[in-house]
């Protein structure tokens, strides 16, 4: 990191800046480009040095604008063509209405570990668990926590653009994120279904009204070649993992990066369900989806570059230390506090890296176990109302504010229990 020319109540005056536009129902990009010029200003950079450093900051981000982008191939196909849909419906109606809470919330996890942003898994598998939760009496609340769980729990193993970020934030390989997460998130998933089999009588129940139109009702493939996208993007970035675990050289020296992997799985998904002559409607459908979150990384890179200019993580790192709290916390506290702070999880990882990064691991933590606790951390916040996710979600199941407001306590308990879990073995044990 340069050395600091920003003073850190200035950074954190610019953070706050940005938290209040957002609240205000400014475009989150320009809240975050606003932010970091008064941030940068306030903590006592002249207007050229706070120009350049927000110009370095965006910089920063650029690989990883370029991965997420890359991946809205995959998205873009997986959506549009009805395959996300489709294995939602099929693990929703294999698993049973007996088994619907654990159903909702396993679909909404593999929907977004394929690379279905979370946003949009919430939007797929609403319908279908409105549907199911109406025919086995289960609440609003207890379905949406569901959903959200899952989501978050998918999301920590997933080739979103949080993973895809915190990834290259770190210099370490995509796939490595994603498989050292799954410990986490199988805590997270638990979690989940312990919480709202507690809500499944508690709040509003779902009425005929309630049940959305689904999104895909026609042309949706076979299960089988619904999965052939996803089955190929993981398979294809498991090669380097799994052959550095078997010691297997040839495979282990394998590396092809998910720039490249994920629209390549995304285009033998789809010629494998027949709809190659679509190519161009989906892929510009994900590039589209992509765009927005692409922008956001931008921003998120402005604010990171005014934080990691100061002297902030300095002074968080002196108060640990004069806390007497192990230097390892700094990487989840990091994540949670980012995530908090902008609620969410890719502009959350993106602040929290750019910020805390070199501290974390100036601290003696492994690069690896750094992503994955900030990861994980940046889960227990990013659901806060000065988000878009939060909204979303309530519109999906036609749920009013207030009764969205009472699950918050509840979506931070699994977002904490995975980083909890994530503390313990890439903290302390591994």
């Amino acid at each position: 990191m340069n050395e600091a020319v920003i003073h850190w109540g200035g950074a954190i005056l610019g953070l706050i800046i940005a938290i209040i536009l957002i609240f205000k129902k400014v475009n989150p990009v320009y809240a975050l480009f606003a932010g970091a010029i008064v941030g940068g200003l306030a903590g006592g950079a002249s207007l050229d040095e706070t120009v350049n450093i927000v110009i370095e900051g965006t910089n920063s981000v650029m690989p990883a604008v370029v991965r997420v982008l890359a991946a809205g191939v995959l998205a873009g196909i997986l959506i549009e063509s009805g395959a996300a849909e489709k294995m939602a419906e099929t693990i929703v109606g294999k698993l049973g209405d007996k088994k619907a809470i654990l159903a909702i919330a396993l679909a909404s996890m593999i929907i977004t570990a394929v690379g279905v942003f979370v946003t949009v898994t919430v939007i797929i598998i609403a319908p279908i668990a409105l549907s199911v939760g109406r025919k086995t009496g289960l609440s609003k609340p207890s379905i949406l926590i569901a959903i959200i769980g899952g989501a978050k729990a998918g999301n920590i193993i997933s080739p979103n653009p949080n993973t895809i970020a915190v990834a290259k934030g770190f210099d370490v390989d995509l796939s490595q994120v994603m498989l050292h997460g799954f410990l986490p998130a199988t805590g997270g998933i638990i979690a989940t279904v312990l919480i709202a089999r507690l809500l499944s009588n508690k709040g509003t129940k779902i009425s005929e009204s309630d049940q959305l139109e689904k999104i895909h009702s026609k042309d949706k493939p076979s299960f089988g070649k619904a999965i052939v996208a996803p089955a190929a993007a993981i398979g294809l970035l498991a090669i380097n993992p799994v052959g550095s675990l078997l010691h297997l050289d040839a495979l282990a020296s394998v590396k092809i990066d998910s720039m490249i992997i994920l629209p390549f799985a995304g285009i033998v998904g789809l010629i494998a369900m027949g709809k190659f002559d679509r190519v161009i409607e989906y892929t510009t459908s994900g590039f589209n989806k992509m765009t927005g979150v692409a922008m956001i990384l931008i921003g998120a890179g402005s604010i990171a570059g005014i934080i990691s200019h100061s002297n902030l993580s300095s002074v968080v790192v002196n108060s640990i230390e004069a806390a007497g709290i192990s230097g390892t916390l700094l990487a989840p506290i990091a994540g949670i506090l980012m995530g908090g702070a902008t609620a969410a999880t890719s502009t959350g990882t993106i602040v929290a890296v750019g910020t805390f990064g070199n501290a974390i691991i100036d601290m003696g933590v492994a690069p690896l176990s750094a992503a994955i606790m900030v990861h994980a951390g940046a889960t227990v916040l990013d659901h806060l109302p000065h988000g878009n996710f939060f909204h979303v979600s309530a519109d999906a199941v036609k749920m009013n504010i207030r009764e969205r407001m009472t699950l918050l306590p509840y979506e931070t308990a699994v977002g904490f229990i995975m980083t909890i879990i994530a503390t313990i073995m890439y903290g302390f044990i591994l």
